[in-house]
């Protein structure tokens, strides 16, 4: 009798490259950031990437990342954990996990508690000691959020398309 293929992706690791795949759509010439929200069940939810609110002209955002805050991107992108909160079509996100690239922002922190996710997997913590950081760990221990970092077993997914 044949067995089961051995080598397959986990669910982290499914579901952390739905994410790093989204950051892909991202315009950002300097951070792509994309992130999956996860059902209890493991039922894909929702995707996000970092990017410009829905109608607003990616060619006409400023990418800057220094300078006046109104001449940054800053104040014009959506976080791909906004995004994905927002891209959610009616689903109940309640106990639900998300996968994202990056360790989650403070107001990003806020949008997750409020609507319900208790946990994170992220796969880097690129800004830990940050006071946004800071601000988001205290917020998420507070309310009883897990978040963990990804546990990379340094599989390689290529796609040709």
């Amino acid at each position: 009798m044949t067995k089961k293929r051995e080598n397959y992706i986990d669910w982290d690791e499914y579901f952390m490259g739905v994410a790093m795949l989204s950051a892909q759509r991202s315009k950002d010439p300097n951070t792509q950031v994309g992130a999956c929200i996860v059902s209890k069940d493991n039922k894909i939810l929702s995707v996000g990437y970092n990017g410009a609110p829905n109608g607003y002209d990616d060619d006409n955002l400023p990418w800057d990342r220094k300078g006046n805050f109104v001449d940054t991107k800053y104040p014009y992108v959506c976080h791909a954990e906004l995004n994905a909160i927002l891209n959610n079509k009616g689903s109940n996100l309640e106990g639900a996990r998300i996968y994202v690239d990056l360790f989650p922002c403070n107001e990003c922190a806020k949008a997750i508690i409020q609507c319900g996710i208790k946990e994170i997997i992220y796969k880097s913590d690129k800004y830990n000691g940050t006071d946004e950081n800071i601000v988001s760990k205290k917020l998420l221990d507070s309310c009883g959020v897990k978040y963990s970092q990804y546990k990379d077993r340094g599989m390689e997914i290529t796609l040709k398309l």
